[in-house]
């Protein structure tokens, strides 16, 4: 058997020009999701098997305008192509150049020809190119650049064929160099090909240009740049207008020569009708939300009957493997730690599904980019992106579909903004929290004669969360100092219709990550907190029953109701009863008991678990979640044995609800910002700040209405 000749191939271009349509085109689902040597941009590689028995792996890179990064996503694009002697250093480069633009795409296909990789110059979306009546001389195009043409449509396959046949090829770089180097560089580019081993001109250039965005260099051969520059009085950006200026000019000069046919721009004619409503001022901001807002009723809706089936069937197998394995802490964690936890994961991708669905078809048609234009100049005065909208609205839903839909947005400062912020948006989960403790709280009447209270806090607390995330943002915009700058520099693409393939692709790599990264986070901690819940120390916890009979023989109790006093003590005296009893001092100040204090324990799993983690510690009988009329009344008729009065006063019970706004209380979220930042130090920042607003606020809340 012929062992497959491996080659690597890397896809760059312009943001919009079909590289995404490409990438999936030659990899289908063979895709995997990665992260940058050092850095935590997503990369994306794949592999697809060519003619000729040659096995290729395909790199997407980050989507790029020039070779001078302006974001850590070009910054990525310019390490990659700039490290010559790296074993990640493709084999060709396939350039990707939207045939309805290509002025705008030249500019970094020109760069990457004088760096001197093997390089395909593919003209995407020929499609519209012809309905605009533009057309190229590709022979004279591909002999004047001294690379291949190959005319492409990605979301068709139209051409790639062709382009597969040319990517087998031996690599030959190009025989030509498009930009010369300026004559006052040339004596600095000399010494540092010398002393460096840097094996093209404008390689050994663009060290000079910008050595600061090159980490690979490392320290050593960064003291030869520093020193080469100093001496030659070499300073950053020193020839990049004029070079851009001059690749401007070399460019046209070139579409003069090949074009046959110029722009007709009466094929965009549609898109300028549609964007003169959804970019209007005032209807444009309607349109937008009511999209928002039938995506998520449509998360809720139609999420809902796929995650109750998960729910029960995983519940159910949960009772079978009690009823059917033996007794036993191995039995145990199987039943109540492994199988829950792993429910937990499946439970969330109905929703993940469904969101990303949306996101796909509103990128693919061209619409996420005109929400992007409208908000961004409204999120940037808080230090977020005009991507950041969909993330945020979407964490009304849940906030772990919400920050992985941050991919979108390219500025790490932004995204990262983002995800730190989203889950202060109050999600579903919090609902079931947010519903017994207003009950408990707020009366139910009216105001105004139509009004309900408790519908008002409800809305109050959804409200809370909004502004929190909003001020964070504003907070960290002015705390997080990055060089990065952000510039919203974007060609709004014309409107068609999805290809439905992409979006396939989208949901299931979206999906594939959640997972197979963040859900091995859950399980694990899933399993500890069944631990912490499941045993404590010495015998306590096999003496429960007996304990709890003596104690109530003169009760006259159903077998539920008993069974749920043993569940009670046992919760009391395990590890997460010692630990909630440990950290009453500390909640004590908030109006909390050690009670309380378990809940907030147990209900990091996922914040509805608060009710019943209440149900169960304080004995009120076999309840769902759903049924909160009991557990409201015993709530209620709980006494506080230092002031004899109810222990959950309006004080108290405000101050939980201003807690559960705030706080990070859902371990599915942490580890779901651990597999975006690719690291523990932004989890445990977000950990850190939301459980501090969260502890001052309820603190603020109780002290003021105590």
């Amino acid at each position: 058997m012929v062992t497959p000749r491996k080659l690597k191939v890397a896809l760059a271009g312009n943001p919009n020009s079909g590289k995404s349509s490409l990438f999936n085109y030659l990899t289908g689902l063979n895709q995997k999701i990665g992260n940058f040597p050092g850095v935590t941009v997503e990369k994306r590689s794949g592999f697809c098997l060519m003619a000729g028995n040659v096995s290729a792996e395909i790199i997407d890179l980050p989507g790029a305008y020039s070779i001078y990064p302006r974001s850590l996503d070009e910054q990525i694009v310019a390490e990659v192509l700039l490290d010559h002697h790296a074993p990640t250093t493709p084999d060709k480069v396939v350039v990707i150049v939207d045939a309805t633009n290509v002025k705008r795409g030249f500019l970094l296909l020109s760069q990457i020809i004088d760096l001197g990789l093997p390089t395909i110059l593919a003209l995407n979306m020929m499609d519209l190119a012809a309905k605009a009546g533009i057309s190229y001389d590709l022979n004279s195009l591909s002999k004047k650049l001294g690379v291949p043409v190959v005319p492409i449509n990605a979301r068709n396959g139209t051409g790639l064929e062709e382009l597969k046949k040319i990517m087998c090829e031996p690599p030959n770089p190009p025989d030509r160099q498009i930009n010369a180097i300026w004559k006052e560089a040339k004596e600095a580019v000399k010494e540092l090909r010398d002393r460096l081993g840097v094996d093209n001109d404008y390689e050994a250039y663009q060290f000079l240009e910008q050595p600061k965005s090159l980490k690979f260099l490392g320290d050593e051969r960064q003291r030869v740049v520093d020193d080469i520059r100093k001496r030659y009085e070499f300073f950053p950006g020193k020839f990049q207008g004029a070079e851009t200026i001059q690749r401007y000019s070399y460019i046209q000069d070139l579409l003069n020569e090949v074009s046959l046919n110029t722009s007709d721009t009466a094929w965009k004619k549609n898109s300028v009708r549609l964007d003169s409503i959804l970019l209007h001022k005032a209807w444009g901001y309607i349109i937008f939300f009511t999209i928002l807002f039938l995506i998520f009723q449509s998360i809720f809706a139609w999420a809902q009957v796929p995650m109750d089936f998960i729910d029960s069937q995983f519940a159910r197998l949960s009772s079978y493997l009690i009823s059917v394995l033996p007794p036993g802490p191995l039995s145990s964690l199987l039943a109540e730690g492994v199988v829950p936890g792993i429910g937990g994961i499946m439970i969330f991708i109905p929703q993940i599904a469904i969101l990303f669905a949306f996101i796909s078809i509103l990128e693919e048609s061209g619409y996420m980019a005109r929400v992007v234009f409208m908000m961004d100049k409204v999120m940037r005065k808080f230090g977020l992106n005009g991507k950041s909208v969909v993330p945020l609205m979407s964490g009304v839903a849940c906030a772990i579909p919400a920050i992985m839909a941050t991919r979108t947005i390219d500025n790490w400062k932004e995204r990262t903004i983002t995800i730190l912020v989203t889950p202060l948006m109050s999600c579903s989960a919090r609902l079931p929290v947010f519903t017994i403790l207003i009950a408990l709280v707020v009366p139910n009447q009216k105001a105004l004669g139509f009004f309900n209270l408790q519908g008002l806090a409800l809305m109050g607390m959804y409200l809370l969360g909004f502004f929190a995330a909003i001020g964070s943002a504003w907070l960290m915009k002015l705390l997080i100092r990055v060089k990065e700058r952000s510039f919203l520099i974007m060609e709004l693409p014309t409107y068609r219709l999805p290809k439905w393939s992409n979006v396939g692709y989208t949901i299931v790599e979206k999906t594939k990550a959640f997972v197979f990264e963040a859900g091995k986070i859950i399980l694990a901690i899933s399993v500890i907190l069944w631990v912490l819940a499941s045993y404590g120390p010495g015998d306590s916890l096999h003496s429960a029953e007996a304990v709890v009979l003596e104690e109530s023989k003169n009760l006259r109790l159903t077998e539920d109701g008993l069974a749920d006093r043993i569940a009670a003590y046992k919760l009391e005296h395990s590890y997460a009863g010692i630990i909630g009893k440990a950290i009453e001092p500390v909640i004590r100040p908030l109006g909390y008991d050690w009670k309380i204090g378990i809940a907030l324990i147990t209900s990091f799993a996922a914040r509805e678990v608060f009710v019943g983690t209440i149900a169960t510690i304080y004995s009120i009988g076999s309840v769902s979640d759903s049924d909160t009329s009991t557990i409201q009344q015993r709530l209620k008729s709980e006494i506080n044995p230092e002031t004899g009065g109810p222990r959950f006063t309006p004080a108290v019970g405000f101050s939980l609800l201003v807690f559960y706004t705030f706080a990070m209380q859902c371990m599915s979220t942490i580890a779901v910002v651990y597999r975006e930042t690719k690291g523990w130090k932004w989890p445990l920042i977000q950990l850190a700040y939301m459980t501090g607003l969260a502890y001052i606020s309820a603190l603020l809340v109780f002290q003021i209405l105590s």
